[in-house]
């Protein structure tokens, strides 16, 4: 990028997401480049996305800026078309094969340009971007169009826009529409910059096949208050949603000369199945790895069906299996298996190849020896982080052998924990044994990101799937045979229509249950097909095709990561002339952007590949390494020997990453004094005299209820005894509703709270790290004070910066959850609109939510009287307590108080 003027520096930066915008803007003179203008449009047209993106941009400023058009985007989007106005006259992008497009750019460095070859990947994106210089009150357009097909993940769809202008925009607007003639089943939207203020720039329309998500948020909606001109939209916004679907053959649609066939029948059985996972123990799997790796692994274990069979490997140097055999999903087992999976130590080097052969010749073993149901499914669930390093390290040779051994008996899936892991060698492995590969991202939610995974190939429904269509009747069809189908995904079979087809499309799709083939067959008629996708104006017409054509480029690079070279060059030449003709920037492909006259005079963007290591730091190892770096240091005791008052240090350290070991500066020493192990990172010290402990400060109950039929009176709760560290706190089976926890009594604090809703089914479970909220199998983790606003049918969730979470619905008691930091830290519960809750509410909490009865005041003290609920009497005391429900440093309140 070339510098600006030095008087007005200013960048502007428009970043794309799976269906996400973002565009960003940082000026050292505020507003010189103006976005007056950005506008996201998205149509969804059966489940293919069609999405444009359109920046307006102003450069008020008396000198030339540049602005610099960054695109993030979704890994399985192709870009499709890219163009810049600029006074009127448009600048496009063409794409051109890379190699082509490679001998453009490497000519344009070559005479001294800066032109930028773009290329990087991140966890869900990727990166290109283009750099233009503005002339004084010039404008200019940017425009940017993909597609994707939208895949079914644990049974939906989700589109992910995020938008971060980061200055006012007079015109911002976004507009999703979704056609679906299957009918939509539900639909949710989540946002992680909505609040109250702004949650009226957000309309949802919605009828039996169509919906319209719009957001269009006014100047001073945006606007963060009257004093400040920052915006608050900053952040996603998700759209999930799903179809209507039955016990049959599928939905065939078909407009203008192609079709598409979606397969996802609902009522269908699980298939038992056999899993043996395969877990690397090696020394880079130390640290966070290792203990995501342990709670994932025991979350898994949990989710075992007494009919499934199991065991585990876990490799370092050596393989070593839990059992000599597979074992049922028995409780007893699943338990044994959770506390051999909690004590799994990573240390040593990969051996790779000798664990897969082992877990191979155990499935083997059990087959050949009929100790598995019949019709059941066998697959292997292979972790590791790091090459092969131990045995056979040749990863060719390995996956020679993993191939030859498994015999396409059974299905391998492969996840590669960060980025040192040779990803292409995992992809080949398991699309070489009829199974897939993901990456792992090191972050907080690593556990989550492999129980997802596992959830997603958990519940298989049937097994050797084929698709047929009459020859005479279809030409070019995409994959119309698949190993497995698992609950919560979909088969999509894509094809064009032969000149002379006949007036029904009929199709036979065959499987296999655990005892029995089952057949589905369907018929569509052509002609009324055809007509219902010409009337929707609002849809991306001539879809069908471009969605074959996606279909057909992806399958067939997916082909080629397992061809042998000579049919590696002929899928290649296929998809390079398919994403040619359609313009698609694929891996094969490459987009060059001209500039105006005297510029840069070309950019190339590439389509990155996800098997290409990035560079960067590996956490664990460096964390290993400052662990032994700071322990090498000598401790200092605080606190000197001989003398009658010990010396007392008051200090302040920026904190450090848990993970890293390091142990507690507050551990106390017989010596009088606390002992400091210091890891003399910017650490600053000062003497003090000791001084008289101050008194004690007024805290926050563990919990405070609104009393029943009183609109000022509260009920502070502390729990002091409890039977066992579960607790059941509410529970009310007429709102659906259940609220658990695990009460700590040494810490006197929750390690966790889990509320349980049954219409809609959801489950929040908070912890003092983080949210994680299920919606069927699914997951999301969010952390605490981030900004969070889901609707979804029949409840709202909310969450602010200080971290008040928020689950509420028009007929329901609202439940709040908190993570409070202010005196008597932990989490805390908040209940409100109290009067709805029903006569058959219970638990420890909820029993004073039905005939509570109160005690005349003590004859010598008015400030004490006699709670009785549900039969058990309760002293309760007139006391000062801090309220935590408008969050932190939180208010002084007189509440009645009783310990439980």
């Amino acid at each position: 990028m070339k510098p600006p003027a030095p008087a007005h520096a200013c960048a502007i930066v428009l970043v794309l997401l799976p269906l996400l915008a973002v565009l960003q803007t940082t000026c050292a003179q505020k507003n010189a480049i103006d976005i007056y203008s950005l506008t996201v449009d998205s149509r969804v047209s059966s489940r293919f996305a069609h999405t444009v993106i359109t920046s307006r941009v102003v450069n008020r400023a008396d000198s030339m800026q540049e602005a610099t058009f960054q695109m993030e985007l979704p890994k399985k989007a192709f870009i499709t078309n890219f163009s810049m106005i600029i006074d009127g006259v448009m600048y496009p992008g063409n794409i051109k094969q890379k190699d082509a497009a490679q001998k453009q750019y490497s000519a344009a460095v070559a005479r001294g340009e800066s032109a930028g070859l773009v290329k990087a990947t991140g966890r869900k994106m990727e990166q290109f971007q283009v750099s233009v210089s503005v002339a004084p009150s010039a404008k200019v357009t940017f425009e940017l169009v993909y597609e994707e097909l939208l895949k079914r993940r644990l049974g939906v769809y989700e589109l992910l826009l995020k938008v971060q202008p980061r200055q006012l925009v007079k015109h911002l607007q976004m507009d999703i529409h979704i056609f679906e003639p299957q009918g939509i089943s539900f639909l949710e939207t989540e946002s992680t910059f909505m609040t109250n203020e702004l949650a009226d720039a957000l309309t949802i329309s919605q009828n039996q096949t169509k919906a319209h998500i719009r957001f269009k948020p006014t100047l001073s909606q945006q606007q963060k208050s009257a004093e400040q001109q920052d915006t608050v939209v900053d952040g996603n916004l998700i759209i999930r949603y799903d179809v209507n679907r039955t016990l049959s053959g599928g939905s065939i649609q078909i407009e203008n000369g192609y079709f598409v066939h979606y397969f996802a029948p609902e009522g269908l059985s699980m298939i038992p199945k056999n899993v043996i996972f395969v877990i690397d123990t090696s020394g880079s799997m130390m640290g966070k790895k290792i203990r995501q790796t342990r709670e994932a692994l025991i979350k898994i274990l949990e989710d075992l069906r007494p009919e499934d069979h199991f065991n585990l490997i876990s490799f370092s140097r050596e393989a070593t299996q839990w059992k000599p055999s597979l074992v049922p999903a028995s409780t007893q087992n699943v338990e044994e298996a959770k506390k051999y999976a909690n004590s799994i130590k990573a240390q040593g080097g990969t051996n790779i190849n000798d664990a897969m052969l082992m877990a191979v010749q155990l499935l083997d073993t059990a087959t050949r020896e009929e100790q598995l149901p019949s019709g059941s499914v066998s697959l292997f669930l292979l972790l590791t982080d790091g090459d092969p390093t131990v045995g056979e390290t040749n990863p060719t040779k390995i996956q020679k052998n993993v191939q030859e051994a498994i015999g396409g008996q059974y299905s391998l899936f492969c996840l590669g924990f960060g980025f040192d892991v040779s990803y292409a060698f995992l992809e080949k492995l398991a699309l070489d044994n009829g199974g897939l590969a993901r990456r792992i991202y090191e972050d907080s939610d690593s556990a989550l990101q492999l129980q997802d995974f596992y959830q997603e190939v958990a519940n298989p429904l049937l097994t050797a799937v084929t698709f047929e269509y009459p020859s005479n009747a279809v030409e070019e069809v995409t994959q119309d045979n698949f190993r497995l189908f698992f609950k919560g995904s979909e088969m999509v079979v894509a094809g064009k229509l032969r000149a002379q087809s006949p007036e029904v499309l009929s199709a036979i799709v065959s499987g296999q249950l655990p005892m029995e083939n089952i057949t589905f067959q369907m018929e569509s008629q052509v002609a009324k097909q055809e007509e219902e996708f010409q009337k929707p104006k609002y849809i991306f017409h001539g879809f069908m095709e471009r969605l074959w054509a996606y279909l057909t480029i992806h399958q067939l690079l997916e082909r080629m990561v397992s061809a042998s070279d000579a049919d590696k060059q002929a899928l290649e030449t296929q998809a390079l002339g398919l994403s040619l003709n359609y313009s698609f920037v694929t891996p094969l492909t490459s987009m060059v952007v001209t500039k105006p006259e005297g510029q840069e005079q070309s950019q190339v963007a590439e389509k990155p590949m996800e098997n290409v290591k990035t560079a960067g730091v590996n956490f664990s190892k460096a964390g290993v390494s400052l662990y032994a770096r700071v322990h090498d240091l000598p401790s200092k005791t605080v606190g000197t020997p001989g003398l009658n008052a010990p010396v007392l240090y008051r200090y302040t350290s920026r904190k450090l990453d848990p993970d890293l070991r390091i142990p507690s500066r507050k551990a106390s020493s017989s010596s009088g004094g606390p002992t400091i192990l210091d890891d003399y990172l910017d650490e600053t010290m000062e003497e003090t005299s000791p001084t008289a402990p101050p008194p004690a400060p007024i805290q926050a109950p563990t919990v405070i209820l609104p009393l029943p039929g009183q609109s000022t009176d509260q009920l502070c709760v502390d729990i002091k005894r409890t039977p066992g560290p579960l607790l059941l706190l509410l529970s009310d089976p007429d709102q659906g509703l259940e609220v658990t926890g695990e009460y700590k009594m040494e810490k006197a604090q929750f390690s966790w709270i889990e509320v349980t809703f049954k219409n809609p089914q959801l489950q929040v479970h908070v912890s003092p790290e983080h949210v994680v909220v299920t919606r069927g199998r699914r997951s999301s983790e969010y952390k605490w004070k981030e900004t969070l606003f889901v609707v979804m049918p029949g409840l709202t969730m909310t969450m602010d910066k200080a971290g008040l979470l928020l689950l509420s619905s028009p007929d329901k008691v609202t439940i709040g959850l908190l993570s409070w930091d202010g005196l008597g830290e932990g989490l805390r519960l908040l209940l409100r609109d109290t009067d709805r809750f029903s006569s058959h509410v219970d638990g420890i909490l909820g029993r004073f939510y039905q005939g509570v009865l109160w005690g005349p005041p003590d004859t010598t003290d008015d400030s004490k009287r006699t709670l009785r609920a549900r039969g058990f009497d309760f002293d309760a005391t007139r006391e000062l307590k801090l309220d935590y429900q408008e969050g932190t440093p939180g208010t002084e309140i007189s509440c009645w108080s009783v310990a439980l």
